[in-house]
């Protein structure tokens, strides 16, 4: 086993002066005096046996040890940080963390107004919200990064719970003065010859249509490429293209865009709960969990 020779003390210090790239700023937030905040980097050099901050008159940067080590660091903090408030939040219902993963349509759209319900009646749980891709809020229940998380996939997986909550459709989404926004509907392969904006190839939304898709003779072909639903929605607000995108992803932020109805094939998307088989909710990550529930109903 490997001997440890340094203190958490010495890790905050060390994120400390990375994060500020200033041993005075460093010093000040951790209400230190720069000599001591010195000998506790000095201290975790000596005992990883590597210099992981270059010193200058001017400034402080990192070695390329210290910047491979500053990420182990954040998450040894993050990590210890974490397990606390989940050891209080067995002991008692009045502290703790909540962390929820979703795609971002989810954390726009649908979270806002569940976690405003949660945090009045308890005011005092943290919540911190991981919206990402599909793929990585899968990982991110899997690995325990994240109690539970609100996805369109998982079900297949064999150590997640799914659970369906809503049925989102496929819409076009175009600016409001196009030709075709006043239209009830518009067919897939109507699209075949018009300039498109896509998310990326690694995005779920984009391998959930392009199989959907895959049986067409004339299929929609990507003239614009976003990584995020966001940076389309963009795009077609500016009137560089149109847009197949999930009918949640369509916001009040974007008012010059509108969504109609894509059909031949409809194509729809099930968001539901994960969650990992073997491991059991912390009592208010189970609240919350059942508040989703509730408030947006069981899918049939």
């Amino acid at each position: 086993m490997v001997q440890i020779n340094f203190g958490l003390d010495d890790l905050q210090a060390f994120v400390a002066v990375a994060e500020k790239s200033s041993f005075r700023a460093a010093a000040e937030t951790l209400c230190l005096s720069q000599p001591a905040l010195s000998r506790r980097i000095d201290k975790l050099e000596t005992a990883l046996g590597a210099r992981l901050l270059e010193r200058s008159t001017r400034r402080v940067s990192l070695t390329n040890v210290g910047r491979s080590f500053l990420e182990q660091a954040r998450a040894t903090l993050d990590g210890l940080e974490n397990a606390v408030l989940r050891l209080a939040d067995n002991t008692s219902l009045r502290q703790g963390l909540v962390t929820v993963a979703c795609v971002p349509s989810v954390a726009s759209h649908l979270l806002p107004h569940v976690l405003k319900l949660f945090a009045a009646q308890y005011p005092s749980v943290r919540l911190k919200v991981i919206d990402e891709n599909a793929n990585t809020v899968l990982a991110s229940v899997l690995a325990g990064d994240a109690d539970f998380g609100l996805n369109f996939v998982g079900a297949q997986e064999p150590d997640i719970r799914f659970e369906a909550l809503t049925q989102e459709g496929y819409v076009l989404a175009l600016r409001r003065d196009h030709a075709w926004a006043q239209r009830a509907s518009v067919a897939w392969a109507e699209l075949a010859d018009t300039k498109m904006v896509a998310v990326s190839r690694h995005s779920g939304n984009r391998l959930l249509l392009d199989s959907a898709l895959a049986h067409l003779a004339r299929r929609p072909v990507a003239f614009y490429e976003a990584n995020h639903v966001s940076g389309a929605l963009g795009l077609v607000e500016a009137g560089l293209g149109l847009a197949a995108l999930p009918s949640l992803a369509l916001a009040a932020t974007h008012p010059m865009v509108v969504g109609i109805p894509l059909v031949e094939p409809s194509i729809h998307r099930m968001l539901g709960l994960i969650v990992r088989k073997d491991r059991p909710l912390q009592p208010f990550a189970a609240l919350l969990y059942e508040m989703l529930q509730k408030t947006q109903g069981r899918a049939t």
